[in-house]
């Protein structure tokens, strides 16, 4: 029962970017772009979700217990630190850049686009690299015009 909410909630998310714009890359842009021509009109479509949300939330944290779990998973509360900042700074950049962010970006694969694929297979590189930066320690090399990747052997003291 839990997958058939998940699969329904997502759709309805889904759909919800779908019909507001969120998934076309220059109505992002046209509100980002604050000294230009700027498209106040996503501002409502936000303004909306976090409304509903601060509403469902509420609601939600009375129950002793979540639907379909044993227990809430609520994040602690932490200090914010040059990571967190790092993060949504990229982040910030990267939509400001593609016009677009990962909720959209999905939703958008249902286009069957190219910007779309690049962007989320971007995504997931970028997800993988923060999981676990040493994982991920690669070096391109061209070689007869091909571009390999290649590992770059651990550095002492580096990590």
């Amino acid at each position: 029962m839990s997958r058939l909410f998940a699969l329904v909630s997502g759709l309805v998310f889904g759909i919800g970017l779908a019909v507001s714009g969120m998934t076309d890359p220059a109505k992002v842009r046209g509100f980002l772009d604050l000294f230009g021509s700027w498209d106040p009109s996503l501002m409502f479509v936000m303004f909306g979700a976090i409304g509903v949300h601060a509403i469902a939330v509420r609601l939600v944290l009375r129950r002793k217990t979540p639907m379909f779990a044993t227990a809430f998973d609520l994040p602690e509360p932490g200090a914010i630190d040059r990571r967190l900042l790092a993060g949504a700074a990229i982040f910030g950049v990267g939509w400001g850049l593609a016009g677009i962010c990962p909720g959209p970006a999905l939703v958008a694969l249902a286009g069957f686009g190219i910007s779309p694929f690049v962007f989320v297979t971007g995504m997931a590189f970028g997800w993988t690299v923060s999981w676990d930066p040493r994982r991920l320690r690669l070096l391109r090399v061209r070689s007869a015009g091909r571009i390999r990747l290649r590992r770059i052997p651990e550095v002492e003291g580096r990590g």
